[in-house]
């Protein structure tokens, strides 16, 4: 707000405002600071909304950039939110520099300055890209080397649940909060108590309404974890009255990322806010759904079971013969499956084993070399 006593920054244009509104004029002690529009406005709508309110004008695309850069703490989550904030700055940058070059009445320093404003920023949007293309290599690497590893993602709306879920069916020390972004990077843990073979578990980055296409472009490479799993566990918070909606806006953005085909599995979280009337309407019409809370030990039990029951439902039984030379295999049959027999014979070892067939074939390939 201008400081008290001074003249307003539009030169006393806001009493002749309004005046032709017939309204009183606004005093200055009650005039806004920050004005948000729930939408996404163009650089000249932010610029003549600045001027005829005296106030920063941001949108709602603005204020998701703000949330994600103050929640980033990896390294990955900063360069992709940098990116991001960058990508939205640069036209509005752009309609800046116009107005303060009128202001300086053709001089030509705001177009001199403006330009190397650009340059500044198209430079750094090329070292982010590099920066990230260098680390969603190394990403896409690891998850290569997990491909044959059974796999389970948490996805679903932002605040949702996902992380203590994670926390429960993990046992690990993952950030919970309840704040819209509170986890912006990938965490992978395994199942526990840990299962043979290892089922690995990642919480993602939760979704929104209108997630501005910057940040689903620069975030791609931690949303293909989603793409890349064995399971998606769509977490649902059962208490929000938007629920049905976020459910909606969360398969999109699965099918935006290439995810719409993965097997899904809905979890109705936070039931422990509903009374008995809301959880067996709930249940009636998401017949299937697990309805849980993740911080009830049942709760969580119930979506481990389930987990494992798909898996199970996948496996197929087949056995493999390994000659004694080539023993170091074994450790690596017990590392991707479930071995139910293990005998020897004049030949090698010989295993009877159960797991996906995905699995299976790669473990044939791989005794047959």
């Amino acid at each position: 707000a201008p400081a008290e006593g001074s003249e307003p920054a539009d030169g006393g244009q806001e009493a002749d405002r309004a005046e032709a509104r017939d309204l009183p004029p606004v005093p200055p002690e009650r005039r806004a600071n920050v004005v948000i529009v729930n939408g996404e406005i163009t650089p000249s709508q932010a610029r003549n909304l600045e001027r005829a309110t005296g106030a920063r004008v941001t949108d709602r695309t603005g204020v998701i950039v703000e949330i994600f850069h103050r929640h980033a703490r990896s390294r990955e989550a900063r360069l992709q939110v940098e990116l991001a904030r960058l990508a939205y700055v640069a036209p509005r940058l752009r309609e800046a520099g116009r107005s303060a070059g009128q202001r300086q009445q053709g001089r030509g320093a705001g177009d001199t300055e403006l330009e190397l404003d650009r340059r500044r920023i198209r430079d750094r949007i090329a070292e982010l890209r590099d920066e990230l293309a260098s680390i969603q290599r190394e990403r896409a690497t690891r998850r290569a080397l997990r491909r044959s590893t059974r796999s389970v993602a948490l996805v679903g709306y932002t605040n949702a649940g996902k992380s203590s879920l994670m926390r429960g069916l993990t046992g690990s020390v993952v950030l919970v909060a309840d704040q819209l972004f509170a986890t912006l990077d990938t965490t992978v843990r395994a199942l526990y108590p840990e299962t043979r073979p290892r089922i690995l578990v990642s919480d993602t980055v939760g979704f929104i309404k209108h997630l501005p296409h910057d940040l689903v472009a620069s975030f791609r490479s931690t949303l293909d974890e989603a793409r890349a799993a064995s399971l998606l566990l769509h977490l649902v918070d059962a208490a929000d009255p938007a629920r049905e909606e976020q459910a909606r806006i969360t398969r999109a953005v699965l099918d935006e990322i290439g995810a719409g085909a993965v097997p899904c599995r809905l979890v109705l979280n936070k039931i422990d806010r509903l009374g008995p009337a809301e959880r067996a309407e709930l249940a009636a019409a998401h017949p299937g759904a697990l309805l849980v809370s993740a911080k009830d030990p049942a709760g969580v039990a119930a979506v481990r079971g389930a987990i494992l029951e798909f898996f199970a439902g996948r496996a197929q039984e087949a056995e493999l013969s390994v000659p004694y030379g080539r023993a170091a295999l074994v450790s690596a049959i017990f590392e991707s499956a479930e071995v139910l027999e293990q005998a020897y014979d004049e030949v090698g070892i010989r295993l009877r084993v159960r797991a996906d067939g995905p699995v299976l074939e790669r473990l044939r390939a791989l005794v047959a070399r």
